[in-house]
């Protein structure tokens, strides 16, 4: 059963190819130099005393497979190999990954959260299956292989899910991988016994909190659906997806739960600002997914309204992407949006327009 929240947004969305924002990648080539994408901006300046991350080249990295697929003009996409190499930089002997370096490129970690990890995961397994060249692909499975044996110690439920995703993506190459898929259950299957330890009564989360990126948990599930056709992933997925939804959506409009307090499942009211980027996208995500296993145009429609927060259908009614410089503001508080323009929301905002423009085009 939909909630009352979501039947609204049932109806497929007049939401057109022509509604889109140009191409302008001109802030991400800002942002890029020949290590890597910086993490943090004041307004559209690149602030190097931040440095780099690997969660923000991942997301470039992801970004950039995307841009080859939709794009023809090569001369304007992304530097693929730019991330790529600061990926396989950041790799440590034994296969984990650093994510934090400094702007004289020094990286002090051991390694870094299990978070970044999964990300990383993610986007490798993306560059893999989908990567523009066989060679990239085959460099991608070189950084993949080595971190693979990390994969099944993961406690973080999010690099859980993003490793799900990026194994799901990596079995769609080298089909069939049963070594791969077994793994992908064992990961899935803890997930579940997360939402079953944190489900209570109209608490359907795998967490007894939601803070960021939420989607991205029941997107895992649907990956792992689609690679092991075991239903309980695909009821789980949407029963919880579900109940994100009776929490996001309000009037028509995509309102993430706020960064400033986030939703606790003991308390009455969550926080409504401040919302990021990154959590629209991971909306665009899921119903891309969602849309693709089940060919139901809701899907489509719900993933055209996430899209459209960053484009002003928000609760302030303010544009986060800017079209003059082709970045986006880090998020949108009570009153006004945050103007800096980082990596994180700018990759956020680009990564959700690939989606929508290859739905839109297919």
């Amino acid at each position: 059963m939909e909630t009352a929240k979501a039947k609204h947004l049932s109806t497929k969305e007049a939401f057109q190819f022509k509604d889109l924002p140009e191409i302008n990648f001109s802030h991400i080539k800002n942002l890029t130099d020949d290590t890597g994408i910086i993490q943090h901006a004041i307004f559209n300046v690149p602030n190097r005393k931040e440095g780099y991350c690997i969660d923000d080249n991942s997301r470039a990295l992801l970004l950039s497979v995307l841009a080859c697929r939709n794009i023809t003009d090569k001369a304007g996409l992304p530097p693929l190999q730019v991330y790529l190499s600061f990926i396989h930089y950041m790799q440590t002997t034994n296969g984990e990954f650093k994510n934090f370096m400094n702007y004289t490129k020094v990286a002090t970690e051991e390694r870094g959260s299990e978070d970044s990890f999964g990300r990383t995961v993610m986007a490798l397994g993306f560059l893999i299956n989908e990567g523009p060249s066989i060679l990239l692909s085959k460099m991608g499975t070189g950084i993949f292989s080595k971190a693979y044996c990390h994969i099944d110690k993961l406690v973080s439920i999010r690099g859980i899910a993003n490793s799900v995703v990026g194994i799901c993506q990596f079995i769609k190459y080298n089909y069939p991988d049963d070594i791969k898929r077994n793994l992908v259950i064992k990961l899935a299957d803890k997930m579940l016994s997360m939402y079953e330890a944190n489900k209570a009564g109209d608490w359907h989360w795998f967490e007894p909190i939601l803070t960021y990126d939420n989607a991205i948990l029941p997107l895992a599930l649907l990956n792992a659906y689609e690679i092991t056709v075991d239903e309980t992933y695909l009821s789980v997925a949407f029963e919880s997806m579900e109940f994100l939804e009776s929490k996001v959506f309000h009037h028509g409009i995509l309102s993430p739960i706020g960064n400033h307090g986030w939703c606790r499942r003991e308390e009455k009211t969550f926080a409504k600002f401040d919302q990021q980027g990154i959590d629209a996208m991971a909306m665009v995500l899921f119903y891309q997914q969602a849309y693709r296993i089940t060919r139901d145009d809701k899907y489509l429609s719900r993933m055209y309204v996430s899209y459209q927060w960053f484009l002003g259908k928000n609760d302030l009614g303010v544009s986060l992407y800017d079209p003059t410089t082709g970045g986006c503001a880090d998020g949108l508080h009570r009153k006004e949006i945050n103007l800096n323009q980082g990596a994180e929301s700018t990759l956020a905002y680009w990564i959700s327009h690939m989606v929508v423009a290859l739905e839109l085009k297919a």
